[in-house]
C-alpha cells in the first residue's frame, strides 16, 4: 500500500502539481467566472458562515458571497499567491490529503474540479473524506443540520463538448494546456496542436512553433461514480447532478451511530 501511495504522490507531483506551478498565471487569467451551481450554493449560505475551499486555485470563489468567510487552500504556491488578493478571505498552501484545519469545524466546504486530479481510486476517496471531515456534524436534536460540502469533478460523458469524450473512452487521460508563443495562431490551430500533443504521450511540456503544451492528469468520472466515492468516504449525498461536462454533488457526513 505504501508503494502505491508513493507512486500516486510522485505521479501527481509531476503531472499535476508541477504543471500548475508553471501555468498558474496563464491558468488564472482564464478562470474568473463562477459556475452557476457553485455560485448558488455559496449565495444560499447563512450570513456569517465559515467554510473551506479545498483546491481554491486562484480564489475565484472566495469573494462570491461577501457575507461568509472562506479559508482557501491549494497545492500550488503560485496560485495561492493570486488567491490571497481576495481580502478579507485567506488562502494557504496545503495538500488535499493533508489539510491543517481542525476537523468538524466548518459550516461548509467546496471542492471544485480538484479530486479528479488524484491518480488512484483510494486517493480520490481519501480526498473526499478529507473534505467531509472538515464539516461540523449535525446536532442530536436535529435543530442544527451541520455542514455541507459541494464537490465537482470532470465527467466522462462529454460528447457535446469539443473534447468529445463519452462512454467507452479511457477514464484516465492527459489533458493539454497550451501556453502560446508570441504569435496567436487562433483557436482552430491551437486545438489541432492540443490534440497532436495529447497523442504524443505523457510528457510534461511539448514545444511546438513557439508554443508550449503541458499535459495534466485527469480521471474522468462516470455517472454515479462520484456518489459511490462519497459513500465510501463516509458521506451521504443530499443532491447531485450534471452541469457543463461536470458531475457535482452536495454531501454531508453520515450520522454517527
Amino acid at each position: 500500500m505504501a508503494d502505491d501511495k508513493n507512486r500516486g504522490e510522485a505521479y501527481e507531483s509531476q503531472h499535476v502539481h508541477a504543471v500548475y506551478e508553471e501555468i498558474a498565471s496563464h491558468f488564472s487569467s482564464t478562470r474568473y467566472k463562477p459556475w452557476p451551481i457553485v455560485e448558488r450554493f455559496l449565495e444560499e449560505l447563512p450570513d456569517g458562515s465559515v467554510g473551506a475551499d479545498v483546491g481554491c486555485g486562484n480564489g475565484k470563489y472566495l469573494a462570491v458571497n461577501s457575507k461568509v468567510f472562506i479559508v482557501g487552500s491549494d497545492r500550488s504556491t503560485n496560485l495561492v499567491k493570486i488567491a490571497k488578493s481576495h481580502s478579507p478571505h485567506s488562502a494557504i498552501v496545503a495538500d488535499n490529503l493533508s489539510l491543517p484545519h481542525p476537523p468538524k469545524s466548518f459550516e461548509f466546504a467546496i471542492s471544485i474540479a480538484v479530486i479528479h486530479h488524484l491518480s488512484t481510486p483510494e486517493r480520490r476517496i481519501e480526498a473526499v473524506q478529507a473534505v467531509l471531515e472538515l464539516l461540523r456534524p449535525s446536532s442530536s436534536s436535529g435543530s442544527d443540520h451541520g455542514g455541507r460540502a459541494l464537490i465537482y469533478v470532470w465527467a466522462l460523458e462529454q460528447k457535446e463538448s469539443r473534447r468529445g469524450w463519452d462512454e467507452g473512452h479511457e477514464q484516465d487521460v492527459m489533458v493539454p494546456w497550451v501556453m502560446k508563443g508570441k504569435k496567436d495562431k487562433g483557436d482552430k490551430q491551437r486545438r489541432k496542436e492540443e490534440r497532436r500533443a495529447s497523442e504524443q504521450g505523457e510528457k510534461k511540456g511539448i514545444e511546438q512553433s513557439g508554443d508550449k503544451t503541458f499535459l495534466r492528469y485527469y480521471h474522468l468520472y462516470r455517472k454515479g461514480e462520484l456518489e459511490r466515492d462519497i459513500d465510501a468516504a463516509g458521506g451521504r449525498v443530499v443532491e447531485s447532478g450534471y452541469e457543463k461536462d461536470n458531475w457535482w454533488a452536495i454531501a454531508v457526513p453520515k450520522a454517527e451511530s
